[in-house]
């Protein structure tokens, strides 16, 4: 059983968006890739079609997964409590002598580019649960990073 994951509305729409479109879209896409792959003759030594198989089981496999975190999702609104971090906080951290921004979101909405870590990260990990004013040390693959909480929002 997944654990029950915590979600923004938009990210629970953006999850469900996904589902819909693997369910139609992506089986659609899938379906005609085995068929045509299928009239090329012995599925034994068919290379594309093994291919297609694979990547069915594989979108299956994230149908299930989706729909295992939209069935169990706790949604969250916005965050009433600024005290520590939390899914869902918008932190400023001091990291070096550099601010950044960072909003702390389960594992699978982050992503690094719209400035979103994981809870689970070394970052992540390192400020969960933790105040505005207080440093830590978060440990990751390239060494050590210190930062300070400057604001949680």
């Amino acid at each position: 059983m997944i654990m029950p994951k915590k979600l923004t509305p938009k990210s629970y729409e953006k999850l469900k968006k996904e589902l819909e479109y693997l369910k139609t879209e992506g089986r659609k896409e899938i379906s005609e890739r085995l068929r045509h792959t299928a009239s090329f003759g012995d599925l034994s030594e068919n290379f594309a079609y093994q291919q297609a198989k694979e990547d069915q089981a594989f979108l299956e496999g994230r149908i299930a997964e989706l729909e295992a975190i939209l069935n169990d999702a706790v949604l969250i609104e916005k965050k009433q409590n600024n005290e520590i971090v939390d899914i869902g906080s918008r932190v400023t951290l001091l990291l070096g002598n550099q601010e950044q921004t960072f909003e702390v979101v389960e594992p699978e909405e982050a992503n690094p580019i719209e400035r979103k870590i994981s809870s689970k990260s070394p970052l992540g990990k390192a400020i969960f649960g933790k105040k505005v004013g207080e440093e830590v040390v978060a440990e990751t693959p390239n060494g050590k990073i210190k930062c300070k909480i400057l604001k949680i929002e």
